[in-house]
């Protein structure tokens, strides 16, 4: 099997495709002979920040000299992003021998227990692909809640949970502490524990370790793991942190938005938790201060508040994913920071997520929004979001405000033309809108 024809095999499946369960993925993974057993990392779930703070901890843990698997989700331009060591994803090649090794099996389960999704069937070549390389780590982002997510078939010994927050409703619950139980049940029996969760989500999780018997760590404001900002600019921000053991000042992060302290907060309790799970295994991971530092300044995470510059008078680009309101929160903050406002928005969201609550937000830094859609039947249609935009009439937006697109690249010429001064054109709604601008900014489209 070549790559065209491996990812011809995941798309047949549906890139969207949601059928959540573990039966599918244990049956996957006991047929492979139980790869996942004997992986040791960590599982991260939450609803925003999550890849941020994997980002965040593998850039540290590789500045230590160790190898860290991941599988990050969703990917923005090449599914060779959805398996990744040191964060670089694996050849074409690999690629297609890992889901080809799977394939068959993905058969024999979906005779008896339906057809496995994309992200089960990705999950399962991953998990598979990654034990067998020379890895020395695994940090595994949870797609979605994580009690039904495929990726809860792993137990790696520690689990994270950036924070709660309204997302997904439909399949996590209405209010956060059913979303929070949701994600609180990747923690196992066993388990190191760290979470930045507060308020009503942060119940479950504690609950949940209270039964368990799990340690806790638990980062935030006046918790033992703390960020202080000090600074926010277009090269990242500087930050002190406080952790039970040590202080470390003046520590700079690569990564954009006064949020990022929160993450990097999150991410050294995780170190932190790593450090301690290996050491009661008898091994040792050794994280100094100064893999710490250098790790947090190397830190890149494409597509969250990442800066691409474009040409033909393009001129500068702004990528966040934004795709729910705390993401939108997140997202205005950092742009107030860096004092951007009024810019062109390239926004497109799909079906599922509270679009009014995320222009709601937006509208607040007087957008000149361009809609669009990526060509998806899930994406919601570029008109109908103007019409959402045109009904809530944010801050005085005339019946007229805001312009159509056909498409992505439409978008980007349109935002060209409306730009002011040299301020950036923002793009942000949807990760799958942000991987296909990335794609044409960069020209890293998917191959063929």
């Amino acid at each position: 099997m070549d790559y065209p024809a491996a990812v011809a095999a995941l798309q047949s499946r549906g890139r969207f495709g949601i059928s959540l369960g573990l039966e599918r993925i244990s049956a996957l993974l006991e047929i492979l002979d139980h790869p996942e057993r004997g992986l040791r990392g960590a599982l991260v779930a939450g609803t925003n920040g999550k890849g941020s703070v994997i980002a965040l901890a593998r850039s540290v843990l590789n500045a230590a000299g160790l190898r860290v698997g991941s599988m990050p989700k969703p990917h923005l331009t090449s599914y060779r992003e959805r398996i990744a060591i040191d964060g670089e994803p694996i050849s074409r090649a690999r690629f297609a021998q890992a889901i080809a090794r799977v394939l068959p099996v993905v058969d024999r389960v979906a005779a008896s227990l339906g057809p496995p999704t994309e992200f089960e069937v990705l999950t399962a070549a991953a998990v598979a692909e990654l034990a067998g390389a020379d890895v020395d780590l695994f940090l595994i982002e949870v797609g979605m809640g994580g009690r039904l997510d495929a990726t809860n078939a792993l137990d790696l010994g520690v689990a994270a949970i950036t924070n709660v927050q309204h997302d997904h409703e439909r399949y996590l619950g209405s209010t956060l502490a059913q979303i929070g139980r949701e994600k609180a049940a990747i923690i196992k029996a066993g388990d190191l524990a760290v979470t930045g969760a507060t308020g009503r989500g942060l119940r479950p999780i504690l609950d949940r370790c209270a039964d368990l018997a799990v340690p806790l760590r638990r980062s935030g404001a006046w918790r033992p793991y703390r960020a202080t900002l000090h600074a926010a600019g277009w090269d990242g921000i500087e930050i002190d942190i406080t952790t039970p053991a040590r202080e470390m000042s003046q520590l700079h992060v690569g990564l954009l938005g006064g949020h990022q302290a929160g993450n990097a907060a999150v991410a050294v309790a995780l170190l932190d938790a790593l450090a301690e799970d290996a050491s009661r295994r008898g091994q040792s991971v050794i994280i100094d201060e100064t893999a710490v530092r250098r790790g947090l300044r190397a830190a890149r995470w494409p597509g969250r508040l990442e800066v691409v510059e474009g040409g033909d008078g393009i001129g500068r680009v702004l990528l966040d994913g934004a795709h729910n309101p705390a993401g939108a929160g997140a997202l205005v903050a950092a742009l107030r920071e860096l004092r951007v406002r009024g810019m062109p928005l390239v926004f497109g969201a799909m079906r599922g997520k509270r679009v009014s609550a995320m222009l709601r937000t937006l509208a607040s830094l007087d957008p000149l929004p361009i809609f669009t859609a990526v060509p998806d039947p899930r994406a919601i249609p570029a008109a109908e979001l103007q019409r959402t935009w045109r009904r809530l009439g944010a801050h005085g937006a005339s019946p007229s405000a805001g312009l159509v697109a056909r498409d992505p690249e439409h978008a980007l010429r349109l935002a060209a033309q409306q730009r002011r001064g040299d301020g950036p054109i923002v793009v942000a709604g949807s990760l799958y809108l942000v991987g296909a601008m990335r794609g044409i900014l960069t020209g890293e489209r998917e191959e063929g």
